[in-house]
């Protein structure tokens, strides 16, 4: 099992060897190498550029381009996530949330579907060493099927890939309809990785995912006082906090892998 703390402060990765995922706008313009002292894995940003834009502005070759500088600069990353194209609500009809802008896409699921495989296609022509994972997208349970048999028939084996991202869940994770998907692609015989999965999805599902990520530490900190000895207004950006919270959340779910909070594994 795998359990990545999400971050956006790439100096992490000197600094832990518990496994973090970063997004690739945060590696791309390292110029000095920064050598990763654990596993980490590299996130594509699609949300905020389908959040912003309506659209990827950067093209296949140039994604390829930008996990070739990382490879070279920080070090092997265990895989990297395509460019796909979520599926909620917001990213494709688009909309408000608090500061949040979603220009929305306009598009169906269905296209949606079709671009995230036509993408993972044309990355793994272009870079097959790359480790680029195909993802998984959809709003429902006959979506997410749907989007599988694509793949297939795309002549995609998602039972032979180590990793398949499952996107579009985060927001449905705790309910009824985010574990019957979960549960169904799982079934499929698929090593799943939940993006942004909380406590409560991983408590309900996290036995059927092979890994996930999640930045949930930040918002619970900064609605609490820092760490007792910590001068700043909360522990939103804080490591110490990061791995505490990922170490008391990890204890909740027995069957997943643990790390102290100085990253060595934990008997």
């Amino acid at each position: 099992m795998r359990f990545y703390l999400t971050t956006h402060k790439k100096h992490w990765l000197r600094e832990t060897t518990v496994p973090l995922f970063l997004k690739s706008e945060h590696l791309r313009n390292c110029i000095k190498p920064l050598r990763a002292s654990g596993p980490y894995a590299v996130d594509s940003g699609g949300f905020s550029e389908l959040q912003r834009y309506g659209r990827w502005t950067r093209t296949p070759h140039q994604y390829v381009e930008d996990l070739r500088r990382i490879w070279e600069h920080v070090g092997p990353y265990e895989w990297a996530a395509g460019q796909d194209w979520m599926c909620e609500d917001l990213i494709i009809h688009g909309g408000q949330v608090g500061p949040l802008t979603f220009v929305g896409t306009h598009l169906s699921v269905a296209e949606h579907q079709a671009r995230t495989v036509r993408n993972f296609l044309d990355l793994r022509s272009l870079a097959p060493e790359l480790r680029i994972i195909p993802t998984l997208q959809g709003g429902s349970v006959a979506e997410y099927h749907a989007c599988a048999d694509l793949y297939e028939s795309s002549g995609v084996n998602l039972r032979r890939e180590p990793v398949v991202g499952l996107g579009s869940v985060c927001r449905l994770q705790s309910t009824r309809q985010g574990a019957e998907i979960v549960t169904a692609m799982a079934a499929r015989g698929y090593r799943l990785h939940g993006f942004g999965f909380k406590t409560l999805g991983l408590e309900r599902v996290g036995d059927l995912l092979a890994s996930a990520d999640s930045m949930a530490w930040s918002s619970h900190a900064r609605r609490r006082e820092p760490i007792p000895g910590h001068t700043h207004k909360n522990c939103a950006n804080c490591l110490p906090y990061a791995l505490a919270w990922r170490t008391r959340m990890l204890a909740k779910l027995p069957t997943w892998h643990q790390t102290t909070l100085e990253g060595r594994t934990a008997a």
